[in-house]
C-alpha cells in the first residue's frame, strides 16, 4: 500500500516537472497567436536598474532564437501601428524579447528589441494589471549623427529617462535627458521631466539637409539662427519629409522631425497613430506657417509651443570655376 502511495506521489512530481519545464520552453516564433498572459510569461526578468546604449543597439550579434518573436504573435498582443510609426507600414522588423518587470501598481513593463537591416529600436510596452496592453514608447532609436550618443535607463521607480550625449566642436561634452512615466489612468508615457542639451554648437546641424529637395515646398525657412523649418521631398509624392528646431527663449526650445501628408494646395499635417501631436503647415511663396492643432508636449516644454512662421531661405547655388586670366 505504501510503495503505491509513494509511486503515484512520485509520478505526480514527475508530472509536474514535466508540465513547468514544458511552459519554460514554449515559443513564439511560430504563427499560433497567443494570449496577454503567455505573451508576457515569455519575457525573462530583468534587474533593475536596466541600462541600454546605441552602441549596443547597433552591434551585429547573433540574437537568441529562443527569445524571438514571429510578427504574427507580437501583433496579436500588441497594435501593429506600434512597429508602423518606426519602419512604415508593410515592415516586419526581427522582434526579440528582453525582459520584463511589474511595477508599483501592478503594471507590467516588457522590454523589446526590434531588428530591421536599416534601422533599430529598443521599445517598452506598458500593460496593466489585468495584463491588456496600454502604451508604448520607443526608448531608443539612434540617429546618424556621429557627435552623439544615446542610451535609455529603467530604474528601479520604473521611470524611463532617456539620454543623449553630445561631443561640441570645442571638445567639450553636452548632455541631455528626458525622463518618463507610465500612467495607467490615461494609458499614456508622460514626459514628466527634461533637461535640455547645453553649450549648443555654434551652428544648427539639419539632419535632412541632403535629401532632395525638387518638391514646390521644398526649401529651409527660419527665423534667426536657431530657428529652422527644413522641408524635403517625401518617399511619396504626396508626402514631405521635415526637421523642425526652435529656440525662443528661456526654456522654450522644441524639435521634431518626420513626414506629413500634403493635404491641399499649400498645406501639409503630421499625423501619426499613437502620438497625440498633430501639426500643421501652411505655406506661401516667402514662408511656411506652423500651427499645433493638438498638443505636442512630447517634443517641446509645456510652455511653449510649435506655433510660429518663417521666411523662405534662398537656395545657395554652388559657384562657378574661376576662368583664367588672360595674358
Amino acid at each position: 500500500m505504501y510503495s503505491k502511495f509513494l509511486s503515484a506521489l512520485l509520478g505526480g512530481l514527475f508530472l509536474l516537472a514535466a508540465c513547468g519545464e514544458k511552459k519554460k520552453t514554449v515559443s513564439l516564433s511560430g504563427d499560433e497567436p497567443v494570449n496577454a498572459a503567455d505573451f508576457i510569461a515569455f519575457f525573462p526578468n530583468l534587474e533593475l536598474t536596466f541600462y541600454y546604449a546605441d552602441s549596443s543597439l547597433r552591434k551585429t550579434i547573433k540574437e537568441k532564437d529562443s527569445l524571438q518573436i514571429s510578427y504574427k504573435v507580437f501583433t496579436s498582443v500588441v497594435p501593429d501601428t506600434v512597429l508602423s510609426k518606426i519602419y512604415g507600414k508593410g515592415t516586419k522588423p526581427k522582434i526579440y524579447a528582453v525582459g520584463k518587470t511589474i511595477g508599483p501598481n501592478k503594471e507590467t513593463y516588457l522590454v523589446v528589441k526590434t531588428i530591421t537591416a536599416e534601422k533599430r529600436s529598443m521599445l517598452i510596452l506598458g500593460f496593466l494589471p489585468d495584463q491588456s496592453f496600454s502604451a508604448s514608447l520607443t526608448a531608443l532609436k539612434p540617429d546618424k549623427d556621429a557627435t552623439t550618443n544615446e542610451s535609455f535607463t529603467l530604474d528601479r521607480r520604473h521611470l524611463i529617462t532617456k539620454n543623449v550625449l553630445r561631443k561640441n566642436r570645442d571638445g567639450s561634452m553636452s548632455e541631455g535627458r528626458d525622463v518618463y512615466a507610465f500612467n495607467a489612468e490615461s494609458r499614456l508615457y508622460y514626459l514628466v521631466m527634461t533637461d535640455a542639451l547645453e553649450d549648443k554648437p555654434a551652428e544648427l546641424i539639419n539632419p535632412i539637409d541632403t535629401l532632395s529637395r525638387k518638391q514646390k515646398w521644398t526649401a529651409d525657412y527660419s527665423s534667426g539662427k536657431m530657428n529652422l523649418v527644413s522641408i524635403r521631398d517625401g518617399r511619396r509624392n504626396n508626402e514631405i519629409r521635415f526637421f523642425i528646431h526652435f529656440e525662443k527663449g528661456g526654456n522654450c526650445s522644441g524639435e521634431l522631425k518626420g513626414e506629413a501628408d500634403i493635404t491641399g494646395n499649400n498645406t501639409a499635417e503630421y499625423r501619426q497613430d499613437g502620438d497625440p501631436c498633430k501639426l500643421k503647415f501652411i505655406f506661401s511663396s516667402g514662408s511656411v506657417t506652423l500651427q499645433e492643432m493638438e498638443g505636442c508636449g512630447a517634443y517641446r516644454p509645456q510652455n511653449c509651443s510649435f506655433n510660429g512662421s518663417y521666411a523662405r531661405k534662398k537656395e545657395s547655388k554652388p559657384k562657378p570655376a574661376g576662368k583664367k586670366n588672360k595674358k
